[in-house]
């Protein structure tokens, strides 16, 4: 039974999204809790600054610091295009060259006049995504879909709201022979990717070679 778009292998960077945003909201009601206790027991006009400070506090705590995630969103990218980068380089160094994404192209060839068999949404393996339609996709996104840096504006947004919990619209993709191409949505594929998800919910459309 297929595992959901959002599931992850225990350990993820996801779990540690959670945690750490989770622990971090839990310590900020902490501290406006221990404050508003003092402003109790203090009494007088200075529990009323401490109260006030406690439900600033509270404020705080219900609204994450953007700046700080962004941050985060842009440590991961330069990562990311670091691996591609060094991965490039590796190969380089044995000889053998980069690692590119399939390309097909699916408004000529046999692709244009394939039998088109529409599957619905449904959860797909990431690791089954091999390819892309764009010939631009092809050249700013490696085999394992790490981008170079022209798509790191793009690659931080999207990488931010799948931290923050937001419901991404499903990739859209051609099953050919059991892997995947991407038609929309290569910076979700990417992301998911860096992430460690192992599946991503996908709108399927099957193509099959026409008959003769």
């Amino acid at each position: 039974m297929p595992k959901p778009a959002g599931a992850h292998r225990p350990g993820s960077r996801p779990a540690r999204w959670v945690t750490r945003g989770w622990s971090q909201h839990r310590a900020r009601v902490s501290l406006a809790a221990a404050v508003a206790v003092a402003g109790v027991l203090v009494g007088g006009a200075g529990a009323v600054l401490l109260l006030i400070l406690a439900g600033m506090l509270l404020v705080d705590a219900a609204i994450p610091v953007p700046g700080t995630t962004w941050s985060e969103a842009d440590d991961q990218v330069r990562r990311v295009v670091r691996e591609r980068a060094q991965a490039r380089r590796t190969r380089r160094l044995r000889g053998l060259p980069p690692e590119r994404l399939e390309l097909l192209d699916d408004a000529g060839g046999w692709a244009s006049i394939a039998e088109h068999h529409p599957l619905g949404i449904q959860p797909i393996a990431v690791d089954s995504i091999s390819g892309t339609v764009e010939a631009a996709r092809a050249r700013t996104f490696d085999a394992r879909f790490r981008p170079d840096l022209s798509e790191a504006d793009r690659w931080r947004r999207i990488w931010l709201a799948q931290a923050r919990g937001a419901a991404l619209p499903p990739i859209a993709v051609y099953r050919v022979a059991g892997r995947h191409i991407v038609r929309d949505g290569h910076h979700r594929v990417s992301v998911a990717r860096h992430a460690g998800l192992e599946t991503i919910d996908a709108e399927v459309v099957e193509l099959r070679h026409p008959r003769r």
